[in-house]
């Protein structure tokens, strides 16, 4: 009998795949299983760049986790943080200030088990399991309130997570009761997948992904940027991964999949 790998819960039901790991596989990470690879392949088959749609998801959050760190913020809250990777949050802010404090979230429970294992250790940074749509549980939590003051600037990152958020629900007032809660000079970072774009591709995604436990939601610049409402846009505003203060401005109009998630940073009013 093989021993479980310490990174999986014991609760945890391989059959059904996770967005999760999804993004894993498509970055390259090895904490995922067979039915995220399934699915994985299928939407590589509705989004052929979505390989690169994840790269430059993933180096949107290093660019502005270092631009908020250049601002003076040293500590951050990153809600829907998915499966440790190369780069995390904690590895950025504490090459920044090794006191740089960071409370990651995520509801998904292989995500949380790999976390605690890669901040074994470090007393400036932890993970609580819970649902990003519910602010009440996350801002409250004990861990929460030990690491971050929230008399003090804050990092909020939403990076790739909120388009599982239902159109249902009121995502205006969700994202309004975290900034209620930031101080004056606090940032939100927010990417969001788009079908301005290419709607033919995300509508194929969407339709994958409607199989899964996390499906997706896409939305319109307009309604990307009343996401950021309090929020005063760091330029250039809401725009395409890759055109976001690009470490290569020549080549950033030229990536592949550079325009299928919207981000942008704004500071708290």
């Amino acid at each position: 009998m093989t021993e479980q790998a310490t990174w999986v819960p014991q609760d945890v039901d391989e059959e059904i795949p996770s967005a999760a790991r999804l993004y894993d596989y498509l970055l390259g990470g090895a904490h995922n299983f067979a039915a995220d690879r399934a699915l994985a392949e299928k939407f590589l088959s509705a989004l052929p760049s979505a390989r690169d749609v994840a790269r430059l998801n993933r180096a949107f959050l290093r660019r502005a986790v270092v631009h908020m760190a250049q601002q003076g913020v040293r500590q951050f809250l990153d809600v829907g943080s998915g499966i440790p990777t190369v780069g995390n949050v904690h590895e950025i802010a504490q090459a920044a200030d090794p006191h740089a404090r960071v409370v990651y979230v995520d509801y998904e429970s292989v995500a949380v088990a790999h976390s605690q294992l890669l901040l074994e250790g470090n007393d400036n940074a932890t993970i609580i399991q819970a649902d990003l749509v519910e602010p009440g549980v996350i801002l409250e939590h004990p861990e929460t309130r030990r690491l971050l003051d929230f008399d003090e600037p804050i990092g909020l990152i939403m990076a790739g997570v909120f388009h599982f958020v239902s159109h249902e629900l009121d995502a205006p007032a969700i994202i309004a009761r975290y900034r209620d809660e930031l101080a004056t000079g606090s940032y939100l970072a927010l990417s969001h997948f788009t079908a301005d774009i290419s709607p033919d591709e995300m509508a194929g995604v969407v339709e994958v992904m409607r199989r899964s436990s996390d499906p997706i939601h896409t939305r319109t610049h307009a309604e990307i940027i009343e996401l950021f409402t309090g929020f005063d846009l760091v330029e250039p505003g809401v725009v395409g991964t890759a055109l976001w203060r690009p470490d290569r401005p020549e080549r950033a109009a030229d990536e592949p999949g550079g325009s299928q998630i919207y981000a942008g940073v704004g500071r708290r009013l």
